[in-house]
């Protein structure tokens, strides 16, 4: 976004209209080294606004890489796991991070934050804290060895978190957190227990430190950087009312414990002030398994360690439309009767998108048998939908709440998969693959197509929740009533669950593995409608057993984008227009009334006016190319009716999602 647009943006924000919103402030930016420079765009104005830029390694043992705009250059860097003073990297100024952009940053072309290793590059997760009023700050000053000091800063809010580093000696990094008091604080580069006092307290305006060398040697210089805690008074999002960013803490001990913080998060960083433990880091980018059981073993980094990333800790099981669990009773993350401090960011994007490009595109390809990355998505998918275009294969969803390696299949009963040769990661741009073993659409020797999902505001939201065998209330952040719901147990170790999907009316649902006509059944949806904000599951056991875990795909309709509807068929060719101007590049249709399968048509296999290939998600049959069931129109798509696919029976009741 333009700097114009922001300062409209923000003034609107504090007018009462909108105000920014988190994709603006933060991000999680993946990327793998080259040895050669690489131009980062994350969209965060980092030469107008300032901020902190946050590297480390995923792969290797190199330490973290800290770039804030305080200082002169911006290649000069800090380093979270040592105590050293600040490096200013003089003559290898291409070495690090080499400039600071309106819309992200420049790394240079070789060290610990773009190594190539002779072309196989090292991946690197990069956070992106731009400065902004309830969100965080960034502050340089200069020491004066007095009792206290007082320093002025830019939050204009509850200031949730304060880390400090002398720049110019060697120092510990002085951590204070509002949850323990004004004279009670850890130290980001060691795992040892909370029980420092030279942070003395912070107000919305200042923040006071005492006359210890690690934060206020006569002389010293320092960086600060602040986190903001919005306590239902963040002003973001499009009323200017949501808060993104919340600083708090938990007792350890339970297993099963929910954090609820208004918001799903997209970044956590958690630590024990009793124990000497980690400062360990998760974000949805790198991946959670979404773990259904006892155990997680979500993507850690740790910021008091060099280490390479780990995936075997027991950490954050699930995240969930308001906060995050912790399952298992462990010592860094749970450990019985230890107080834990978090900051907890929120997940984006909370913009409504403008185009159809960003939440959704097709991709075209021939699987491999190997390892490969899948590119041209143009985002970072969440939901990832496979099909084999010329053999008999089961359709795949790969969905990020998942992780990695984990997947259902649209045209069975069974519960999720876990497969690591299948897809390996979420990427900045698509996605790789392993060598897929398994029958799954994914990266078997065929001609595939995948149909990739954003999570979007009015579009497309992903929700996992734990069934309770009574009516339940299921928070989304959809932002609208979902008109589509596609609901399926996980627990394939206990036993099968059907597919469910919600069509529009609360009595009623359909099944998406099979042909099968519109079912009336009441205890599915507990004969509720869903809502802007949550749905509600009955007693059944397909929506809502006791103790097992579900996923629900929602789907909305947005002018432009997206469109959920129905149609009664007239027995020859009819327009249904779903408000576009372009046309329709994603179409599913299903017979409600009666037998119809679910029907998926593409604009990149063809929706034209001749004949157009299609795959069925309750079937294994490849793709069919031999009707003219769909045709092109601007405003939406056309249906004929041929006996091939009969989406157009006269008098029949169908429903559709489309995409622009």
């Amino acid at each position: 976004m333009a700097n114009t647009k922001k300062l409209i943006q923000a003034a609107a924000g504090a007018a009462g209209g909108a105000g920014l919103n988190v994709e603006e402030v933060f991000s999680t930016y993946l990327y793998t080294g080259t040895g050669s420079t690489q131009t980062i765009t994350n969209n965060i104005d980092l030469s107008g606004e300032g901020g902190l830029v946050w590297i480390k390694s995923r792969t290797d043992a190199y330490n973290h890489y800290l770039h804030d705009t305080t200082t002169s250059e911006p290649w000069h860097f800090l380093q979270s796991n040592l105590t050293d003073a600040r490096n200013t990297n003089t003559g290898n100024e291409d070495l690090t991070i080499s400039a600071f952009n309106s819309d992200g940053f420049v790394v240079g072309s070789v060290s610990g934050v773009n190594n190539g290793w002779g072309g196989n590059g090292s991946d690197f997760a990069s956070w992106t804290f731009r400065k902004a009023p309830k969100f965080f700050d960034v502050v340089a000053y200069t020491g004066d060895g007095n009792s206290t000091k007082t320093i002025s800063h830019s939050l204009n809010s509850t200031v949730g978190m304060i880390i400090v580093k002398r720049t110019d000696s060697v120092n510990d990094w002085a951590v204070w957190h509002r949850a323990q008091g004004d004279i009670y604080e850890g130290r980001l580069n060691t795992t040892e227990a909370f029980g420092y006092n030279t942070i003395d307290g912070a107000s919305s305006t200042t923040f006071t430190v005492r006359s210890d060398t690690a934060v206020n040697a006569s002389g010293g210089s320092y960086v600060a950087y602040l986190f903001a805690h919005n306590d239902g008074d963040g002003e973001f999002g499009p009323d200017a009312d949501a808060d993104i960013i919340k600083c708090g803490s938990y007792t350890g001990g339970t297993s099963g414990i929910e954090i609820d913080l208004g918001f799903e998060p997209q970044w956590l960083l958690i630590k024990s002030v009793d124990s000497a433990n980690s400062w360990f880091c998760v974000d949805n980018m790198r991946g959670f398994d979404g773990d259904n059981g006892s155990n997680s073993a979500s993507t850690v980094l740790r910021f008091d360690k060099s280490s390479a990333e780990n995936t075997a800790s027991f950490h954050i099981a699930q995240l969930l439309p308001n906060g995050f669990t912790i399952n298992s009773v462990n010592y860094e993350s749970n450990a019985s009767g230890e107080d834990f401090i978090y900051i907890a960011i929120r997940r984006g994007p909370m913009a409504v998108p403008e185009s159809a490009t960003e939440v959704y595109n097709t991709i075209l390809r021939t699987g491999t048998s190997s390892t490969a990355s899948v590119t041209g998505v143009g985002f970072s998918p969440d939901l990832i939908i496979t099909g084999a275009r010329n053999a008999n294969r089961t359709h795949g969803l790969f969905t990020r709440l998942h992780g990695a390696g984990k997947y259902q299949i649209s045209t069975g009963e069974t519960g999720e998969y876990s497969n690591t040769t299948t897809l390996t990661s979420f990427d900045m741009d698509g996605y790789s693959v392993g060598s897929d073993s398994g029958a799954t659409a994914i990266n078997t020797l065929d001609n595939l197509v995948s149909w990739n999902f954003k999570r979007a505001t009015n579009v497309y939201d992903t929700v996992i929740y734990n069934g309770t065998g009574s009516a339940t209330t299921v928070s989304h952040n959809l932002g609208i009533a979902p008109e589509l719901i596609m609901i399926k147990g996980r627990n394939i170790t206990t036993f099968d669950r059907r597919w469910i999907v919600y069509t529009g009316t609360a009595n009623k649902y359909m099944r998406l593995n099979t042909n099968d006509s519109q079912y009336t059944d009441g205890t599915v949806f507990n004969n509720t409608s869903p809502s802007a904000t949550s749905f509600t599951v009955g007693t059944s056991g397909n929506t809502n057993a006791n103790g097992e875990s579900y996923i629900a795909h929602l789907f909305g309709t947005l002018s432009g984008v997206s469109k959920v509807g129905s149609y009664t068929g007239n027995g020859s060719s009819q327009n249904i227009d779903c408000g576009f101007s372009s046309g329709a590049r994603f179409i599913l249709i299903k017979r409600s009334d009666s037998a119809g399968n679910w029907y998926v048509w593409d604009s990149r296999r063809g929706i034209t006016t001749g004949n157009d290939p299609h795959l069925s998600l309750n079937t294994t049959s490849s793709e069919v190319s031999t009707d003219d069931s769909v045709d092109p129109l601007s405003s939406g798509f056309a249906v004929n009716q041929v006996s091939a696919t009969n989406i157009n029976v006269s008098s029949a009741t169908y429903i559709f999602l489309a995409i622009a």
